[in-house]
Formats: C-alpha cells, sequence, structure tokens
C-alpha cells in the first residue's frame, strides 16, 4: 500500500521517576541469563562492560530484590545470575512489549482506514 500509515513507539518502565526498564536493559538481562555473564552479555552488545554494570547496578539499586546476582571472578572469571526476579521483570515487560506491539498494528489499520474514506 503507497504512502500506509504506521503508528509506532517505544516503550519503558520508570521507577520513582528514574529510567527502570527498556528493550536495552532487557536485552541485557537476556543475555546474561542465556551467558551467565555481565562481561559476556556487554560484548555481545557491543557495550562497555562498565556500562552494563552500571545498568545492572542501577536495577538492583531500585529494588527490595535483586535482578542479578553476580560473583566476581577468580581463575574462570564471574557469573552472574538472573533472579526469579529478573526473570519474571523479563517476562513482564515482554508481555508488555507484545500488547503494545499489538496496539500499534490495531492503530495502525484505523489510520490506514481513516485515509482511505477520505478519499
Amino acid at each position: 500500500m503507497k504512502n500506509a500509515f504506521k503508528a509506532n513507539g517505544r516503550i519503558w518502565i520508570d521507577h520513582n521517576s528514574t529510567a527502570f526498564l527498556g528493550y536495552g536493559r532487557v536485552e541485557l538481562l537476556e543475555r546474561i541469563h542465556e551467558l551467565g555473564s555481565i562481561r559476556q552479555a556487554a560484548l555481545a552488545m557491543k557495550m562497555s562492560y562498565r556500562q552494563a554494570w552500571e545498568f545492572v547496578q542501577q536495577m538492583n539499586d531500585q529494588l527490595d530484590a535483586p535482578l542479578i546476582v553476580a560473583n566476581t571472578g577468580g581463575k574462570g572469571g564471574g557469573h552472574a545470575t538472573l533472579t526469579a526476579e529478573g526473570l519474571r521483570a523479563v517476562e513482564q515487560f515482554n508481555a508488555f512489549n507484545a500488547a503494545f506491539q499489538e496496539f500499534l498494528t490495531d492503530y495502525s489499520r484505523k489510520l490506514n482506514k481513516r485515509g482511505k474514506s477520505k478519499k
């Protein structure tokens, strides 16, 4: 369809007026879960370890229960694990995002129906 309208947007979740979860942080959590390491997750995302660590600290500091538990390295390096709360946060964000994408698709259909009726 030529010149079709498409609603677009991004979501994130704030906590006490501070950024808490968004696409990048959820991807970071998913990579930590997959790779078992903040450093490896950062490398996979082409992000500095420092930035990844700061995101982890910011998320953990905003809640009573941490999302990620990290053990510092030794001979084999450190290990990081998502807690039950971390897994739940990823799941809830992904459900919220899926509902938002569905809304955008439905709204795009409505926009394009309006465009056709005005011709």
